[in-house]
């Protein structure tokens, strides 16, 4: 089970890997100044359908997966006006943050990255050890969401058929 003690040895991720991974699959990164900017996630944002990352503010990462993730489960057609807090006044994406949770696990074993990565302490509303130890069991929150989805399968998953909703 994680533990505060743990976070200490959790290998940074590094930036350039995890945008070169996010770009490979075809979501679309921009980087720049997001000074001034409200954003949910510091040094993060989604406008357009693009991730705009601004490394200066980051604080974490493993947050770009998460933020990927939300574009990623996106249908193709509604990327382009994906945009800020991604469930104000869109209720129904609200649940899709799940399909996000598991798409973010799914994309950090790829890259071979340990869940604390993306699931660290400072997110996820206090549940990141709740959150890593379910996916370390096989309980897989929001995968039956990526299945319908047609990005992976119960069988196959962590490994995805493929990370873009068309």
């Amino acid at each position: 089970m994680f533990s505060p003690a743990a976070e200490a040895a959790i290998p940074a991720a590094p930036i350039n890997t995890l945008l070169t991974f996010v770009r490979a699959i075809g979501v679309e990164v921009r980087e720049a100044s997001l000074a001034g900017t409200a954003t949910f996630l510091p040094g993060l944002l989604i406008d357009a359908g693009q991730l705009v990352i601004d490394r200066s503010r980051l604080l974490h990462p493993g947050d770009i997966l998460h933020e990927a993730g939300h574009i990623a489960v996106t249908p193709a057609a509604d990327r382009p006006r994906l945009g800020g807090n991604i469930t104000a006044g869109h209720p129904e994406k609200e649940g899709e943050e799940l399909a996000v949770l598991a798409w973010s696990f799914a994309a950090s074993q790829a890259l071979q990255l340990p869940p604390e990565v993306v699931f660290h302490p400072d997110g996820y509303k206090g549940q990141s050890a709740w959150l890593i130890e379910n996916y370390e069991r096989g309980h897989y929150l929001g995968l039956p969401l990526l299945a319908w989805m047609g990005l992976t399968t119960a069988d196959s998953f962590p490994r995805m058929t493929r990370w873009l909703r068309t």
